[in-house]
């Protein structure tokens, strides 16, 4: 039996005028977990990604850390939905810069309550696919690693809604739990399932082994 490893990507730019790039933490929590794998000569038979900055940017530094060559298969149905979009579909009209904890938090439930209305199908987010369009993209994305992979062990670089979206899938779980799941992926953590052809099983969510230790504790972050 394989394992697919789904890794979020490392820390981007929130913030920023360009989210869509790892900041140098990012980079070194990505390479990490490369000489992490490395360290226990982990080897991948396939290796996925979506088509974002951030997931091309968060694969090469994994590959750096493990010291080999990625040839990835490009699939969109794993990018980030639009976050932007989801709020200005509830709240129209220019946002403060979050720039402090309090202005943080609030952006966050602005958003958790953008995901529940677009999942309920209430908005519709310019620009978006409908819920139903992009959880059947992630479901797809899984079936082709279940039929094509099984036996395999799989890497697969993401964003936490698609990881959050194929734990609620895998566990059957109300579409509504992906929200809380998302809010809790950390960046460069590693979510398994195990693979077989006629399913795909939890291992382990959201882990960061690759950081545990005294000089990498404090490398965790969330956005």
């Amino acid at each position: 039996m394989g394992t697919l490893y789904l890794v979020r990507h490392g820390q981007a730019s929130f913030g920023a005028d360009n989210y869509d790039q790892l900041s140098a933490r990012g980079v070194e929590q990505c390479v990490r977990l490369g000489e992490y794998w490395r360290e226990r000569g982990m080897q991948f038979d396939a290796v996925i990604r979506g088509s974002l900055q951030r997931h091309a940017q968060t694969l090469d530094a994994i590959c750096q850390g493990l010291q080999m060559e990625c040839d990835p298969l490009v699939t969109p149905a794993l990018n980030e939905y639009d976050s932007h979009a989801l709020i200005a579909a509830v709240r129209p009209g220019p946002r403060p810069e979050v720039h402090t904890p309090e202005l943080y938090k609030q952006h966050f439930r602005l958003l958790c309550d953008a995901l529940a209305q677009w999942m309920s199908g209430t908005i519709t987010p310019v620009g978006m696919p409908s819920w139903d369009e992009f959880s059947g993209g992630v479901r797809s994305a899984l079936e082709q690693v279940r039929y094509q992979h099984a036996g395999h062990n799989v890497l697969l670089v993401s964003s936490g809604g698609p990881i959050a979206t194929a734990m609620s899938e895998v566990l059957s779980t109300p579409a509504e739990m992906m929200i809380a799941l998302n809010m809790r992926i950390r960046n460069s953590a590693v979510t398994e399932f195990s693979i077989s052809p006629k399913r795909l099983m939890l291992q382990t969510f959201n882990t960061l082994a690759h950081l545990d230790s005294d000089t990498h504790r404090d490398w965790a972050t969330y956005a």
